[in-house]
């Protein structure tokens, strides 16, 4: 794992636990979920 990836993913922990903090979590999970359903659709048009 690169420097680059371990830095996103420890962001990317973080920002849960602010969402956690500031109680949107239900909000940063919607978001994520379609984002990975918006690429796989994408990538399958792509293909």
């Amino acid at each position: 794992m690169g420097l680059k990836s371990r830095i996103y993913k420890l962001l990317r922990i973080w920002n849960d636990v602010d969402a956690v903090r500031k109680g949107k979590i239900g909000k940063r999970v919607g978001r994520r979920a379609s984002g990975r359903a918006t690429g796989k659709f994408l990538n399958k048009l792509s293909k």
